[in-house]
C-alpha cells in the first residue's frame, strides 16, 4: 500500500522514489550497514515518524511509536487511576448515603386519611344513596387537597341492617352502591392519580342472611361450628348476662336450630366463631381475594369483640348492688370475657403476615389498620401496635382526640395529646382522628368556633391525621326528626342515633348539596347551611376552611419539621396548647399556639431560651393575623384561634428537653447535601 495515497499528511509519505532498498536477503559484510527488511524498520523511516505529531485516525504504526513515551504515558496513566479512585469514592459515598439514610416515609404517613362514608358522599344515579361511581366522579376532591389514601367504609352485599356492617357476601358488592365493574374503574382511576383504597373488614359477624349463617342453622358438617352456638330455649333464661353494643342481651333464639346464638351487635349480626380453624381460613381467603383486586390496605372493624371466652360465664356488673335483670347496656358490665380475650393478637399477626406477603411488591406496601376504642385501657390499644419481633398494625385508630368536647380547655388537649404520645412504643407512628360516622361532628360537638384550630391541630401533629369527609369545610350534623331516623341505633335510642353526622356531602349550593342533581331524593336531610358551606364556594375564598384546611395539609407535606420532626410540648394553661415541631440540623422550626379555651389568651413564652424574642406568624386561623410580628413574651390569640410561627434559631428544644419530646424515626438534616440521614 502506497502511503502517498492512504493519507494526506505529507511527512507520511514514501521516501523517495529513487531511493532504493537492497534484497533483505543481501548478507552484510562486516562493518556494513544493514537494512531491515520491513520499510517501517528502516532508520530512515523511523526518523521521518518521529518528525509526525499526533493526529486523530492515525495508523497503528503512528500510535505505537508514540504510546510508550512518557510524555503520554504519564498522563493516560494519572486519568486512569484518578477515575478509578473517583469510582470508588463515589461507590462508598453511595453506600454512606444509603446505610446512613433513613427509611422512607411510606403513602399512608405521608398524607392525612379521608374517610368516604359511601351512602353519603355522592350520588350518581339519582336514587338518593351515594354510590362508587359518585366517589370516582370526585376524585378531583383529593387531589385539590393533596390526599392520598381514601378510606371507604363497607359497600359490600348486604341487606342494610346496619348499613354494610351486616355482611351478606364478603366477595361482591351490594347493587345499592354499583357493581364489581364499577369498584374495578374506581380502583383502576384511583391508581392512576397516585390515590390509595383502603377497605373497611368486617371479621367478628356477618348478616343473618349470610349463607355460612343459614347452613349452620340446619347443622350442616362443615359450617355448624362457624357461630357461637349456646343451649338454651325461646322463653327459658338466656346463657348468661352478656350485653350486646346496642343494648340487651347478646344472645337471640333461633328455632331452626333450636339453640341461642351470640351478637355483640344487632340480633341480625351472628357473631363468627375465630377459634374455627375453618372460620380463620375464610378470613384468609377474603383479604387475598380483595388484595388480588388490588386494594392498598384494611381498617379492621371491632376487634377487641372477635374473641369470646369459651367458659360463657356471667360478666360481672359495674354496680354490684343493680339487680341483674335490669343490666341492659354494655356501661353495666366490665367486658372481661367478650373484648380483647386470649389469642387475639395471634389472629391478627396472621392476617399481617399476609398482607406482608402482598407487601413485597415493589411500591404496593399493604395497610392495616386496627378499630378498638379501649377508653381509659390505653395500654390495651397499644398492643395493636404489636411488639418489637412481631409486627401487627401499622397503627390502631386513635379516638381519644374524639373527648375534646367534653373540656374545651388547652391543659385537657394536652392531656389527650399525651395520653397516646406517652403510652406509645417507641419509634411507633402515631395517628390522629377527630370524626368519624360513629361519633357527633366536631364543628357541633366542639362548636364551630374550634373547627379552624381543630384543623391545625390535626394537620401539624406528628404522625398520620385522618379526616372524616365534610370536616374540611366545616360540616355540622342535622336534626332528624323521629320519622327520619335511618339508624337502628337511633331507633333503639334517639340520642344515640348515628344519622345526624351522616348527612349528605356538601357540593355546591345547587340543589340538593350537588349530591344529587339528577333527582330530588337523598336518604337523609341535607342540612340548611349547605348554600355557604361547600366546596365550590369555599374554593374561591382563600380565607375559607376548606383553603386553610388545604395550605396545612400542603406545608404538612413539604416541611421536613412538620412531617417527620421532633415533637416538643412548650406550654398548657386553661386556654391554650402549645408545642414545637422541630428537625435537627434544619435551620428552621415551627411554633404552634392554640386556643381552645373559652376566651382571648395572652400567652408567656419568654422561658424558652430557644426562641428567638420576635417570631413571625406565618399563618392564622384568624387571616388577619397572617404575618404578625409577635414577642415571645406576649402571643395573644383569640379563642379558637390557632398560630403557626415559623422562626429560625441555632438551638434545638428537644436537645435540653428529652422529657417533653417525641419523635418516631429520629434524623437529622445535612445542609451542605440536602439530604437526610440517621443521626
Amino acid at each position: 500500500m502506497e502511503l502517498e495515497k492512504g493519507t494526506l499528511n505529507l511527512a507520511f509519505q514514501d521516501v523517495e522514489d529513487d531511493k532504493k532498498v537492497e534484497d533483505s536477503s543481501t548478507t552484510a559484510e562486516p562493518g556494513e550497514k544493514v537494512v531491515a527488511d520491513s520499510p517501517m524498520e528502516s532508520p530512515e523511516l523511523v526518523e521521518e515518524y518521529t518528525e509526525i505529531k499526533p493526529y486523530a485516525g492515525m495508523p497503528k504504526e503512528v500510535l505505537l511509536l508514540y504510546s510508550s513515551q512518557a510524555c503520554y504515558r504519564v498522563p493516560r496513566e494519572i486519568l486512569f487511576w484518578l477515575t478509578v479512585a473517583c469510582t470508588l469514592v463515589l461507590v462508598a459515598l453511595t453506600i454512606t448515603v444509603v446505610a446512613l439514610s433513613p427509611r422512607c416515609l411510606s403513602w399512608w404517613q405521608v398524607s392525612p386519611i379521608y374517610q368516604v362514608y359511601p351512602r353519603s358522599f355522592k350520588d350518581s344515579d339519582g336514587d338518593g344513596v351515594g354510590d362508587l361511581k359518585g366517589i370516582q366522579e370526585k376524585l378531583g376532591h383529593f387531589e385539590y387537597l393533596s390526599i392520598k389514601s381514601v378510606c371507604v367504609a363497607p359497600f359490600y352485599r348486604s341487606p342494610m341492617t346496619d348499613f354494610g356492617y351486616d355482611v351478606e357476601d364478603f366477595r361482591s358488592i351490594d347493587p345499592l352502591f354499583g357493581t364489581m365493574q364499577d369498584f374495578e374503574d374506581l380502583l383502576a382511576e384511583m391508581h392512576k392519580l397516585g390515590l390509595k383504597l383502603i377497605m373497611d373488614f368486617i371479621p367478628n359477624h356477618t348478616s343473618d342472611k349470610h349463607r355460612w349463617f343459614n347452613l349452620s342453622r340446619i347443622r350442616d358438617p362443615h359450617y355448624e361450628d362457624y357461630y357461637i352456638w349456646a343451649d338454651c330455649n325461646a322463653t327459658g333464661p338466656k346463657p348468661n348476662n352478656w350485653v350486646s353494643v346496642f343494648g340487651n342481651s347478646s344472645w337471640t333464639y333461633d328455632g331452626v336450630r333450636g339453640q341461642c346464638y351470640l351478637h355483640q351487635f344487632l340480633q341480625e349480626q351472628p357473631d363468627l366463631n375465630l377459634r374455627n380453624p375453618h372460620v380463620r381460613q375464610e378470613m384468609l381467603d377474603i383479604i387475598s381475594f380483595w388484595l388480588d383486586k388490588g386494594v392498598d390496605g384494611f381498617r379492621i372493624g371491632a376487634v377487641k369483640h372477635l374473641l369470646e371466652a369459651t367458659h360463657l360465664r356471667d360478666e360481672p356488673q359495674v354496680d354490684p348492688n343493680e339487680r341483674p335483670e335490669s343490666v341492659t347496656s354494655e356501661w353495666d358490665l366490665h367486658h372481661d370475657y367478650t373484648t380483647t380475650q386470649l389469642g387475639l393478637h395471634d389472629l391478627l399477626r396472621g392476617w399481617r403476615a399476609l398482607m406482608d406477603v402482598y407487601s413485597q411488591e415493589p411500591g404496593r406496601y399493604r395497610l392495616m389498620v386496627t378499630e378498638s376504642y379501649d377508653d381509659q385501657e390505653v395500654d390495651k390499644t397499644m398492643m395493636y401496635y404489636g411488639t418489637p419481633l412481631v409486627k401487627e398494625s401499622d397503627f390502631p385508630f386513635n379516638f381519644y382526640l374524639m373527648d375534646l368536647p367534653r373540656n374545651t380547655s388547652g391543659l385537657w388537649l394536652k392531656h389527650l395529646v399525651h395520653l397516646w404520645m406517652g403510652n406509645m412504643p417507641s419509634g411507633l407512628w402515631p395517628n390522629w382522628l377527630l370524626g368519624n360516622h360513629d361519633k357527633p361532628r366536631m364543628a357541633s360537638a366542639a362548636g364551630q368556633r374550634y373547627v379552624r384550630v381543630i384543623n391545625m391541630l390535626l394537620l401539624t401533629l406528628p404522625g398520620t391525621p385522618s379526616t372524616y369527609y365534610g370536616e374540611e369545610i366545616g360540616m355540622e350534623n342535622i336534626n332528624v326528626t323521629q320519622s327520619q331516623i335511618q339508624d337502628p341505633a337511633g331507633r333503639h335510642n334517639m340520642s344515640a342515633g348515628r344519622d345526624p353526622q351522616r348527612s349528605p356531602m356538601q357540593w355546591s349550593s345547587a340543589v340538593n348539596a350537588g349530591f344529587n342533581n339528577r333527582t330530588n331524593m337523598t336518604w337523609l336531610p341535607v342540612h340548611p347551611d349547605y348554600s355557604r358551606v361547600n366546596v365550590e364556594v369555599q374554593k374561591q375564598d382563600e380565607g375559607s376552611i376548606l383553603s386553610q384546611y388545604r395550605l396545612l395539609n400542603t406545608l404538612r407535606q413539604l416541611e421536613l419539621p412538620l412531617k417527620r420532626g421532633w415533637f416538643c410540648y412548650v406550654h398548657a394553661d386553661n386556654n391554650v396548647f402549645s408545642y414545637i415541631r422541630e428537625l435537627d440540623g434544619l435551620d428552621h422550626a415551627f411554633l404552634l399556639v392554640l386556643n381552645f379555651g373559652q376566651e382571648s389568651a395572652a400567652t408567656d413564652l419568654s422561658s424558652v431560651g430557644e426562641l428567638p424574642e420576635q417570631l413571625n406568624v406565618l399563618m392564622s386561623t384568624n387571616r388577619t393575623n397572617d404575618g404578625n410580628v409577635v414577642h415571645k413574651s406576649q402571643i395573644l390569640t383569640e379563642a379558637g384561634e390557632g398560630l403557626m410561627i415559623r422562626f429560625s434559631a441555632h438551638a434545638r428544644f428537644n436537645t435540653n428537653h428529652p422529657g417533653q419530646c417525641y419523635v418516631s424515626e429520629k434524623a437529622c438534616y445535612l445542609s451542605v447535601m440536602d439530604i437526610l440521614y440517621t443521626c
